[in-house]
């Protein structure tokens, strides 16, 4: 069969639909279609013939997305979904449906995920929605095309009547999915896709699904894997990574982006032993918690490691068990000094807004943001998302401005918060993000360490630095 995997335009610019937190990235940050891709290369395995267009990556407009997939004839078109946007996304859905009559149209992703049923009800050409992980169910879908409802993992529009069916569990054997790299070789460029903290151009994998931490923010685990841990055994990653070499010359880097790289510091070593085994070369950046082993760090670093990416989220002890986080302020400012022993580079990740954020715990969080001192920071304002425990808090208790969906991003798409606290609204919470970014990046110590950081790695670090400043200046000196 012929099937049409799109991820869809929206709002005429390069909208990150992957990322965690969907938006028209500051940094001019783009992610890889990963969940999408293992989609595509478990449909192309089982012999089914895929049209894979990513719109904001490749500049594809509706029209000629229309006119594409009509051009190809699919029997099956998959669609991804975010929050932000969801009403885009089921506009597209519909529209594809009435260009190509015969195709059912299938939705997947986070917003599908967490919301079936007002998905369909939006959307009443949409045939159904694969639920959570969706490898499996896009290929028993494109086998049962003509009746859905035989399908597990879904929500099917039998006309206008709902039908739910059983539960599809989620995929045990991570090393029996595709390679990433054979799909994004066939379909994807690398040159397309920029992550600010990683060396131009990268590339993303994943070697983990789901996470065994209870973060009430977190989305993928949430909602994606429903909190069940799995991970890839460390010889497929490393074979990966020599794909990845072997395929892309060009690319200088590999990020991971498991939602919690090093949820057991074991594995983490044996993932670094595995690449030190075969000779890997490229430099990678990596998710990990503050809890991870010095002994982990140093073997990341001997296998190649540049980056870590930490979610501190706040300087409050009192806000990060509020969101269940599970770490403390001081393995943070722990994990630190261990990362710089270790010579790993850090991206440090904050969040403004919440339970119990108050303009004390904000001005706490920049203050222990300059204390940490990463090489990067990000300061996003709270963006809960449906489907995960945060957002029901929020709604229960009346702290959701809206459930316009599309307000989840500005008018330019970049990141938004719909949350109003007790004396911090949604307003407050984006102008601490403004200025807490200004302070943290405007500081003199600051500019002179990038600046002798682009002295003398003008070719790396100064090449991805000024890529990303290039985009990032005229957000940084806004008021």
């Amino acid at each position: 069969m012929k099937v049409a995997v799109i991820n869809a335009p929206f709002m005429n610019g390069r909208f990150s639909r992957p990322s965690r937190s969907p938006a028209i990235n500051k940094s001019g940050t783009l992610y890889w279609p990963f969940w999408l891709s293992f989609g595509v290369g478990s449909l192309e395995a089982a012999g089914h013939e895929v049209l894979f267009l990513d719109c904001p990556a490749d500049s594809i407009d509706e029209k000629t997305l229309a006119a594409r997939v009509r051009d190809f004839d699919p029997g099956m078109i998959v669609l991804d979904t975010s929050t932000p946007s969801a009403y885009n996304d089921l506009a597209i859905a519909s529209a594809l449906g009435l260009e190509c009559p015969r195709a059912k149209v299938v939705m997947v992703g986070t917003f599908a995920s967490a919301l079936p049923e007002l998905c369909i009800r939006l959307a009443p050409r949409v045939d159904a929605v694969a639920v959570s992980e969706y490898d499996a169910t896009l290929v028993d879908a494109a086998a049962s095309v003509d009746d859905l409802t035989k399908v597990a993992g879904m929500v099917v529009n039998r006309e206008g009547e709902l039908v739910t069916t059983p539960v599809r569990e989620p995929i045990q054997d991570l090393d029996s999915l595709p390679f990433l790299a054979d799909v994004y070789r066939k379909h994807l460029r690398p040159e397309n896709y920029f992550y600010a903290a990683s060396r131009y151009p990268c590339i993303q994998m994943i070697t983990s699904r789901g996470c065994p931490y209870r973060c009430s923010y977190c989305l993928w685990p949430q909602v994606l894997h429903k909190g069940r841990y799995r991970t890839r055994s460390p010889e497929n990653v490393a074979r990966e990574f020599q794909l990845f070499r072997e395929y892309f010359p060009q690319v200088q880097e590999v990020v991971i982006e498991d939602d919690t790289f090093s949820a057991d510091s074991r594995r983490v070593e044996d993932v670094s032993d595995a690449l030190i085994r075969t000779g890997n070369r490229l430099p990678w950046t990596a998710n990990v918690r503050a809890t991870v082993s010095s002994e982990a760090l140093s073997k990341m670093k001997a296998a190649g490691c540049r980056l870590v990416i930490v979610g501190y989220e706040s300087g409050s002890q009192e806000i990060l068990n509020r969101v269940t986080k599970g770490t403390t302020v001081e393995q943070n400012l722990d994990f630190a000094k261990r990362a710089r022993k270790a010579g790993v580079m850090v991206h440090g990740c904050f969040m403004a807004g919440n339970p119990g954020e108050t303009r004390e715990t904000l001005e706490m969080t920049l203050r222990m943001a300059i204390r940490l001192d990463p090489d990067t920071a990000q300061f996003f304002p709270i963006m809960a998302y449906p489907g995960t425990r945060l957002y029901d808090e929020f709604k229960r208790d009346g702290r959701l401005r809206t459930e316009d969906y599309s307000q989840w991003v500005t008018p330019e798409g970049l990141h938004n918060s719909v949350v109003d606290l007790p004396g911090l609204d949604a307003e407050d919470l984006v102008e601490w993000c403004n200025s807490a970014r200004r302070r943290f990046y405007l500081r003199p110590s600051y500019l002179v360490a990038k600046g002798l950081q682009t002295l003398r790695h003008p070719t790396t670090e100064g090449r991805r630095t000024l890529r990303a400043f290039r985009t990032f200046r005229k957000y940084l000196f806004r008021r």
